[in-house]
């Protein structure tokens, strides 16, 4: 995987998040500002001008521009924590020119490392969290079991997606939807919605 790999991820994420805005927004409605797709889709706005404009040449460079630039741009917790995700993965990618399945495994373990370590987090939480770390274990299991990686990066984004879906019956420990205690339970949360966006806009991306 290379940087045009990289770069074509982040233009499908940008294309699902203004996709889904509104409904990324209505679930953060039910149990947060009421602003997660809008933050998110002038961020991701933003990085297209800022890729653009620098053309970096590595997968690390390209991430850590991608995770400055949602930094920046977006407010509430959604800038910091997706900003520290993609600087992370971009970090532990380094100079390489190109990322095999398991350097992206690892990458994207460092990535949610990094929002654990900014948001406290743990799964069960009802967080970001919750979509991100069980992709990641299915991509590393799939990594150990020498899966291709198509199936490799379908695993991942089955996996978010049904994390997201499990935070339904959760209650909030964790962000502006902690405060709603037993209210924050019946929805699904605004983070693990979009980080299974982001997942199956990986897997979009690697079956093209």
């Amino acid at each position: 995987m290379n940087t045009q790999f990289f770069a074509a991820w982040i233009e499908e994420i940008a294309a699902a998040v203004r996709s889904r805005r509104d409904h990324l927004t209505q679930l953060d409605a039910a149990i947060g500002d009421a602003d997660h797709g809008a933050n998110l889709d002038r961020g991701f706005t933003a990085v297209r001008e800022a890729l653009a404009a620098a053309s970096p040449q590595t997968p690390g460079a390209l991430l850590v521009l991608v995770g400055s630039t949602l930094i920046r741009k977006v407010g509430g917790a959604s800038g910091p924590l997706y900003g520290t995700a993609f600087r992370e993965m971009g970090k532990a990618f380094g100079d390489a020119a190109e990322v095999s399945l398991a350097e992206l495994s690892t990458g994207l373990n460092a990535a949610l490392s990094g929002v654990q370590r900014l948001g406290a987090a743990a799964e069960g939480d009802k967080t970001m969290v919750d979509a991100f770390a069980p992709a990641a274990d299915a991509l590393a299991q799939a990594v150990r079991d020498g899966v291709k990686p198509q199936e490799a990066l379908e695993a991942a984004a089955s996996a978010a997606e049904q994390g997201a879906k499990a935070t339904v019956p959760l209650q909030a420990r964790k962000g502006r939807a902690s405060y709603l205690g037993p209210r924050s339970v019946g929805h699904e949360d605004p983070g693990a919605a979009s980080t299974a966006l982001l997942f199956g806009a990986l897997r979009t991306v690697a079956a093209r």
